[in-house]
């Protein structure tokens, strides 16, 4: 019962805080597969008469979340500090008769930061090295029956469709339908030839990035910035359940492990007060009997965290299994309401739920301190017991 009872109760707190963590990795998967700790934007200024969407988008685009930076604007950003990478794009979108397409420029000679980390996706094919050429991403070419070495028209223009693209799992936020080299998106737009509107920051301290979002906010007026507690914030109310939960939940499952635990051993205790009065007849001391209880009672945390702790890997390891919704700001959505009006601004995300090394440790470590108090007690209740009084009540 004493087993049980540890095992019940770190296996509780193991599988709770797994949980816990698992929805704050999940809320960070998308910046993580961007390899960027930083998105800048710059949404469009909002008019007066604005009330309603135009009737007619067709052609080439700017989105309404990603207008250009100013040459002031970039140099702004190239010259913060603690900035460890950066790389620029340029997203589009089209509309035709038959329906809408996001198409985003990269740099080949930048970092390997937000859409240029589409390289690594590659399914077939390859990543587009030259004007002229484009790569799909795998669902929109199926659905267009567009096939590796076939022509893609973009506004006008005919493009050679050289490799597909399988976007990993969280990393919507810089998923596009086509990719390009960002010279060619620059000709789509055909205002000038430095046109950018997203830029990807990496920095060499993550903890600082809301003071760098504050820097960016004070010099570029309009600039919306992004990061992965952007994502926290929207679900906030489930990470702070979590996280509340999950500190309830652990110290419940602790205490209930701890009062079972006396309890048991309590009532272990009163049956075995008749051993205890022939030990001291026997001429045991009070530390003997005490150094007894307390071995047994470590062997059994021992035991009892052990088998916690794979019952809390396991339970983990089926939780696992369970995907869950994460909101994109709308800024970051690169699907206008207009084209889709279904569209749903969430990633299915499967949760990133592990056991690290260092909570085992720590359920180990409570277990072990559970039943040296426990222990303790006993011992204690153990010091007013004399053999006489004992066996006259037998």
């Amino acid at each position: 019962m004493n087993i049980l009872g540890i095992s019940v109760g770190i296996a509780l707190f193991i599988s709770i805080n797994a949980l816990s963590s698992a929805y704050k990795k999940a809320a960070e998967q998308p910046f993580k597969d961007m390899g960027a700790d930083l998105v800048v934007q710059r949404a469009q200024k909002q008019q007066s008469n604005s009330g309603s969407q135009p009737k007619s988008m067709r052609g080439i685009r700017l989105p309404f979340s990603n207008q250009l930076f100013s040459p002031q604007d970039l140099t702004i950003l190239k010259n913060l500090e603690n900035i460890n990478a950066s790389a620029q794009a340029l997203l589009l979108w089209e509309f035709t008769k038959t329906g809408f397409s996001s198409i985003l420029g990269v740099d080949l000679q930048q970092p390997a930061l937000g859409g240029l980390k589409a390289k690594d996706w590659i399914y077939k094919g390859r990543f587009p090295e030259k004007k002229g050429e484009i790569a799909l991403e795998k669902h929109f070419a199926k659905f267009k029956k567009i096939k590796l070495g076939s022509s893609f028209i973009i506004s006008g223009q005919a493009f050679d469709v050289v490799g597909t693209i399988e976007i990993k799992e969280g990393a919507q936020v810089s998923a596009s339908n086509i990719y390009m080299l960002i010279d060619n998106a620059r000709d789509l737009l055909g205002k000038n030839t430095d046109a950018v509107n997203l830029i990807y920051l990496g920095l060499k301290d993550p903890s600082i990035q809301n003071r760098i979002k504050s820097q960016i906010s004070s010099k570029i007026k309009g600039a919306s910035i992004n990061s992965s507690d952007s994502f926290l914030e929207l679900m906030g109310g489930v990470s702070m359940i979590s996280d509340k939960f999950s500190l309830i939940a652990s110290m419940v499952g602790l205490i209930g492990a701890v009062l079972l635990i006396i309890k048991t051993m309590i009532s272990n205790l009163v049956e075995r007060v008749k051993d205890i009065g022939i030990l001291k007849a026997l001429g045991w001391t009070r530390t003997d009997i005490q150094k007894q209880l307390m071995v047994e009672t470590f062997i059994q945390t021992i035991m009892g965290g052990l088998l916690g702790i794979m019952m809390g890997y396991l339970i983990s390891f089926l939780l696992g299994f369970l995907s869950i919704s994460i909101p994109i700001p709308g800024e970051m959505g690169f699907v206008p309401s207009m084209a889709n009006h279904t569209q749903d601004l969430n990633q299915i995300v499967r949760l990133p739920i592990s056991v690290s090394l260092s909570l085992a440790a720590t359920a180990m470590s409570l277990s072990v301190i559970i039943g040296c108090i426990t222990g303790y007690i006993l011992g204690k209740r153990t010091e007013q017991m004399k053999p006489a009084d004992i066996f006259r009540q037998l």
